[in-house]
């Protein structure tokens, strides 16, 4: 997923290390903890040596003071690389369907061919509806042993799950309709905010209902 949203970010515009590091952490949300300069500069020396970037030394006088050998170094995407990402772009496994798979790809929509978009808002659709189901099975068998809090937190995983099914259905009918996202949707409503770590819900949890059996 950091190779697809690497080429993704380079097609847009050459960057140094650190602006493509910046620019990852915006896009892609809560995988930011996971983008350090220890896994960012290994993913871009592999794509390097796939052919798919390429690097070259840029003007020392637009590069911030204390910046390292590696920030002076700009990566552009190849001919080969863009060959790369409308590759990984039509990729519709298991993987797109997980939080992080589904984030990354779904930050590139506007790329994807409609009936690829589809495919993994299906899939994400199903892999969604099982955890739901798992979590209605746990409070349906489980309720009366789980303290106030273990229970509020198991509501409110399925209360996330119900608003992200209702979510991916509406952009599944605009989908095969041909009909974009709305823009003037805003952050109160009730689709989740998509980031590399899969939709989160737009609202912070509820404080805690106790249970009637539990202090």
């Amino acid at each position: 997923m950091l190779e697809l949203a690497i080429l993704g970010l380079l097609q847009e515009t050459p960057m140094h290390g650190y602006e493509l590091r910046k620019e990852l952490a915006t896009k892609l949300g809560m995988l930011r903890a996971a983008i350090s300069y220890g896994t960012l500069y290994p993913t871009l020396k592999r794509l390097k040596l796939a052919g798919w970037i390429s690097e070259a030394e840029t003007n020392s006088d637009i590069i911030p003071p204390m910046t390292s050998k590696r920030g002076r170094v700009v990566y552009k995407i190849t001919a080969e690389g863009k060959e790369r990402f409308a590759d990984l772009l039509t990729q519709t496994g298991p993987e797109t369907y997980d939080d992080t798979g589904f984030g990354v790809h779904f930050t590139f929509f506007s790329r994807t061919d409609q009936a690829t978009r589809l495919r993994i808002l299906e899939g994400r659709r199903r892999r969604v509806e099982e955890r739901r189901e798992g979590l209605r099975e746990v409070l349906a068998r489980a309720a009366d042993r789980l303290d106030a809090y273990t229970l509020e937190l198991q509501r409110h995983g399925l209360d996330a799950c119900e608003r992200e099914v209702r979510w991916l259905e509406e952009l599944i009918t605009n989908e095969r309709s041909g009909r974009a996202p709305s823009r003037g949707r805003t952050l109160s409503s009730e689709a989740p905010a998509v980031t590399a770590s899969g939709p989160e819900t737009a609202t912070p949890p509820e404080l805690p209902r106790p249970h009637p059996d539990r202090p």
